[in-house]
């Protein structure tokens, strides 16, 4: 899945999505696109989880092209 995720500026920024990710989905793999604001997440947890995990730390999230 592909989400765009807003508010992320920084390596400490891409370094808590990617751990809120892997809270809900622990072998997930995760590709951040600092510039682009977008997340690819390969994994089992679902949409909404995974949204909410990311929202948890402070970050919008929604899929990408919704």
């Amino acid at each position: 899945m592909r989400l765009a995720v807003g508010d992320m500026t920084c390596g400490h920024c891409v370094r808590a999505v990617t751990e809120a990710v892997h809270r809900v989905g622990p072998g997930a793999q995760v590709s951040v696109d600092l510039a682009a604001g977008q997340v690819t997440v390969a994994g089992s947890a679902g949409p909404e989880v995974v949204m909410q995990a990311i929202a948890g730390e402070g970050y919008s999230a929604a899929v990408a092209g919704a």
